[in-house]
């Protein structure tokens, strides 16, 4: 990137210190010292010239060297001269590792200018050593573009990274900062581009690998306003299929979700069990029972499936007779016609299925199991089965396993955690083929580590479906307002205690709003 622009790297160097230092001052007008822990690479080079800039400011500020300055790449070298005549000490990292943090006064603030884009790992012991006194420090952490110790690409940290207070992320937004365990690592996140031209920014060269950042006001005319004459009819149908023995209330809330993201009608075909429980919480919700496979009969499930617009199948399927049943009848009737979104189990036995037709050696499909109409919402167990992979491996690199269950499964698929990830398949501009893009929500917060929410998201999603959403766009409008309507519910109360049916009004004003 840096090739495609009129201004030497030095001078990006230069600059580059200069807003990270105007950052640090902002955000600690008390700083009266800095230590910079400085890398071989360009990444140390910025903190060279911090360092030089910091002590011209009048700034006590030492470096800390990781690593032999007589590696230093061209550009850090002409740096770390720069530091030096301004009168900064500069000397090996190993002698901090013998001082107890409680030493440096608290008007200090640590930069951590160690390892840039380039690291890939894994860590060299040398650098893990240094990491660790730093997040054992309790002193403020600044990273320059990133932690050191993550990976930039993918979000993924080896055995240890730096836990930074603030990352000041430089000419692009890295897109491994917002997804997974990184946003653990990389604290609040300051943009600036440098003034780097957009041109450049958004060029190939600079945009491999690339996802988009989404949140609410990215969907914001996802849904246009109903004519004085709409009824009911134009609102759709979702059918939500799920809530076996023990397990009702996750297909309960994946129904009023739907009600609350505005479809017309509602259906939910459960156990009968639950009925009473269904129609005493949501009594506009249509309730159909049924305890055996064949009990309601083959042609009333089929009924229900004709008028339907969407299926919501898998809040709490489960993985007895029944569910089966229910899963091989809703996949056999939709095909790839109807859409369906496969939530929690559903997902689950289609990873069964999947790999049943596997060890057939590609026999007769017993289900179909791929379809451009399917939206998969996984959570990184799920997603681990539908690949037959781990789960650290799902979470070492999130973008290739949510592109490789898109590829896998078709449709549009959302990996759910920290930074959800999106991937679905568009039409191309010349309408002959199609391109996959990701994208990145950072909506959201950690009170919805509780059981049921995904549940809501994927009624929500149906009911967007109904509404003549294409499963593409209503998953990106369905998981921005999920997130956006957790923010709000935990700004009354915080986020202990928030329950995924204190969701249910912030969705359907948000869907009023947007």
């Amino acid at each position: 990137m840096i090739e495609q622009v009129p201004i030497s790297s030095l001078k990006l160097m230069r600059r580059a210190a200069s807003v990270v230092l105007s950052v640090v001052c902002q955000r600690w007008p008390q700083l009266r010292r800095l230590v910079v822990f400085a890398g071989t690479g360009n990444n140390g080079g910025d903190g060279y010239y911090l360092a030089a800039l910091a002590a011209a400011d009048g700034i006590k500020v030492q470096v800390l060297e990781c690593g032999d300055h007589e590696r230093l790449s061209a550009d850090a070298l002409s740096a770390r001269v720069e530091a030096i005549a301004a009168g900064v000490s500069c000397r090996p990292y190993d002698m901090l590792l013998d001082l107890a943090s409680a030493q440096f006064s608290q008007d200090t603030v640590l930069i951590d200018a160690i390892l840039g884009t380039g690291f890939k790992g894994p860590l060299r012991e040398s650098h893990e050593s240094v990491i660790e006194w730093i997040n054992g420090s309790d002193l403020p952490v600044v990273s320059v573009d990133l932690p050191s110790g993550l990976n930039c690409d993918t979000g993924s940290v080896g055995e240890i990274a730096v836990k930074a207070t603030m990352t000041v992320c430089l000419v692009g937004l890295k897109q491994g900062l917002f997804t997974g365990k990184a946003p653990d690592y990389a604290g609040e996140i300051v943009f600036h581009d440098l003034g780097m031209p957009e041109s450049v920014r958004a060029s190939p060269q600079a945009r491999s690998p690339s996802s988009t950042r989404i949140d609410i006001h990215a969907v914001t005319d996802c849904l246009i306003p109903r004519s004085a004459s709409t009824h009911k009819g134009q609102c759709g149908n979702v059918l939500v299929v799920g809530g076996d023995l023990g397990f009702g209330g996750a297909a309960i809330m994946a129904a009023e979700a739907a009600a609350r993201a505005g479809a017309g009608t509602v259906t939910l075909l459960t156990r009968s069990q639950h009925t009473t429980a269904a129609l005493m919480r949501r009594p506009e919700v249509m309730v159909r029972g049924v305890d055996e496979p064949d009990g309601f009969g083959s042609e009333q499930i089929l009924a229900l499936l004709q008028r339907a617009s969407v299926v919501v199948l898998g809040p709490g399927l489960g993985n007895s007779n029944w569910s089966h049943s229910m899963l091989r009848q809703v996949l056999q009737f939709a095909g790839t016609h109807l859409p369906v979104v496969l939530d929690a189990d559903a997902l689950n036995l289609l990873a069964e299925y999947a790999s049943l037709e596997a060890e057939s050696d590609g026999g007769d499909a017993v289900l179909p199991l791929r379809s451009p109409l399917w939206v998969l919402t996984p959570h990184p167990g799920e997603a681990a089965r539908l690949l037959q992979v781990t789960v650290s491996a799902v979470e070492s690199d999130r973008f290739a396993a949510v592109t490789s269950l898109q590829s896998r499964w078709g449709g549009s698929v959302v990996l759910k955690g920290a930074g959800s990830l999106l991937c679905t398949e568009t039409a191309r501009a010349d309408r002959v083929e199609t391109e996959v893009g990701i994208d990145v929500c950072t909506e959201g917060n950690p009170g919805m580590a509780s059981g049921g929410m995904g549940d809501v998201l994927a009624g929500l999603i149906g009911g967007l479906i109904a509404q003549g959403l294409s499963p593409a766009l209503a998953l990106r409008c369905g998981v921005c307002i999920h997130g956006e309507a957790a923010d709000l519910a935990v700004e009354e109360a915080g986020e202990r205690g928030l329950l995924a049916t204190d969701l249910m009004l912030p969705i359907r004003r948000l869907v009023n709003h947007l």
